[in-house]
């Protein structure tokens, strides 16, 4: 099997629809995929229904982005029963904080006498809005060459335009996805820093798994994320991290992911279905 379990649609902030990511999934010659939207599941009935058109399996998932001293940590989410509308009410609020983040942003570029309006930034989303659309807005008005450009230049963690964003911790990331009976697992988790006490606190949390074959890794980073896992029973998978042309270097389907890796999800994820989902609530936590 051809097995991707990162990718991105328009339902937060890739270039492609749900559809015509599993149209471009089937042409790359794929049989399972995980759709994974930054805070949101709004992509998932349409992927479903396209798995189903071009016989490609689709594990609902999702990337809650977290934060810790100095550095964003993500953390995926996979075999969610997503439906839940406690659940639902959680990932609105988190897209709501992401919505004030961006206007803000906007207005601080604007401060610096760059003529971009929070307009033609949320056309340029057909979803969940973010800092990719502010960049392509940025690319549009000949600011900056390319979208790693924009963020390089003015919405980094260190440009002149960014704003911190509403603070969920990793733990309350795990927390929530285990409320819908999800596995946690910890994304691209090469160059956090202290990686392996985090590890120690997040599985002690319920993390079940850890990005091993991600992106553009290089083959000792993949020996040693693969042996971080292991020590720490840990799930190893991975993907592209797909979001379209020019955002990521990686192209869909060209991580290959372990088949034995999905088999265990599914396994684990057949087992917590069984078990009484923990409750989750929201903390209070400021920008």
């Amino acid at each position: 099997m051809k097995i991707d379990l990162h990718t991105h649609s328009t339902a937060s902030d890739g270039l492609y629809s749900p559809a015509e990511l599993l149209r471009q999934a089937q042409a790359a010659g794929l049989s399972l995929l995980a759709l994974t939207d930054h805070d949101t599941t709004n992509g998932l009935e349409a992927a479903l229904a396209a798995g189903e058109t071009h016989h490609l399996e689709v594990i609902p998932g999702i990337e809650v982005n977290t934060d810790i001293a100095g550095a964003e940590v993500h953390v995926l989410g996979y075999f969610l029963e997503y439906k839940q509308p406690a659940f639902q009410q959680t990932l609105q609020t988190l897209r709501d904080m992401r919505v004030t983040r961006t206007q803000r942003m906007v207005a601080k570029l604007q401060g610096l006498g760059l003529k971009i309006t929070w307009e033609r930034v949320r056309e340029l989303a057909a979803g969940a809005v973010g800092r990719p659309h502010i960049a392509a807005a940025l690319v549009e008005q000949g600011y900056a060459d390319s979208i790693a450009d924009a963020f390089n230049r003015y919405i980094g963690r260190n440009g002149p335009g960014y704003v911190a964003r509403y603070k969920l911790a990793p733990l309350d990331a795990i927390g929530l996805i285990q409320s819908v009976h999800g596995l946690p697992v910890l994304a691209h988790p090469a160059g956090l820093s202290d990686l392996e006490n985090l590890l120690g606190s997040l599985t002690q949390a319920g993390l079940t798994g850890m990005e091993v074959y991600y992106g553009d890794y290089e083959p000792k980073t993949v020996k040693y994320l693969r042996k971080l896992a292991d020590t720490y029973h840990l799930i190893p998978t991975g993907g592209s991290d797909f979001h379209g042309p020019g955002i990521h270097p990686t192209p869909l389907g060209a991580r290959q992911v372990p088949e034995e890796s999905v088999e265990r999800l599914r396994s684990l994820a057949a087992e917590r279905r069984q078990m009484r989902a923990p409750a989750f609530e929201l903390p209070s936590y400021q920008a």
